[in-house]
C-alpha cells in the first residue's frame, strides 16, 4: 500500500473545502400556498367548433381552464354538447382543489355547449348563483359595400 503524502498544500486545499461548504446555504424549499376560494366565476365560451370553460376567482385570476379539445375530442365532435359537459366536469374537478362551492356563470357564444356546461356544473354539486349571457350583439352592423360604378 502506498502512503498518502500530506503536504502543506493538501492541508490548505482541505481547509478551503470545509470553509466553502460552511458558506453555502442550503436552498430552502418554498411551500406552495393553496388559496381557499369559495366564490368564483365560470366563463363559458361556446362556439360552433369548440367550448372553453374557465373558472376564476372574483378578481379574475384563473383557477382552472378546460376545453373540448383538451379533453380529447377532435374535429366536429368538439362542438357537441357532450364535449362541453366533459370539459366543464374537468375544469370543476381542478377548481374543487381550491375549495370552490358557489359560482356566477357568464356565457358567451351561440354553440351547443351553452346549456350542457351549466348542467355539468350543477351535477358536480356547484351552487350556481346567477347565469348571465354576455354574447356580443352587433348594433348598426358592418359598413356597407361601396356603390357600384358602371
Amino acid at each position: 500500500m502506498a502512503k498518502e503524502l500530506i503536504t502543506p498544500e493538501t492541508e490548505v486545499v482541505a481547509a478551503l473545502a470545509e470553509v466553502v461548504d460552511e458558506v453555502k446555504p442550503k436552498p430552502a424549499k418554498k411551500k406552495k400556498n393553496r388559496r381557499s376560494v369559495s366564490l368564483g366565476h365560470v366563463h363559458v365560451l361556446a362556439t360552433f367548433n369548440n367550448t372553453i370553460v374557465t373558472i376564476t376567482d372574483e378578481q379574475g385570476n384563473t383557477l382552472a381552464s378546460s376545453s373540448a379539445g383538451t379533453t380529447g375530442f377532435r374535429g366536429s365532435k368538439k362542438g357537441t354538447a357532450y364535449a362541453a359537459q366533459v370539459a366543464a366536469e374537468k375544469a370543476v374537478e381542478i377548481a374543487k382543489t381550491f375549495g370552490i362551492s358557489k359560482v356566477d356563470v357568464f356565457i358567451k357564444g351561440v354553440g351547443l355547449g351553452r346549456d350542457a356546461a351549466v348542467r355539468a356544473l350543477v351535477a358536480q354539486r356547484i351552487e350556481v348563483n346567477s347565469i348571465k349571457d354576455i354574447t356580443a350583439i352587433p348594433h348598426g352592423g358592418t359598413r356597407p359595400r361601396k356603390a357600384k360604378r358602371n
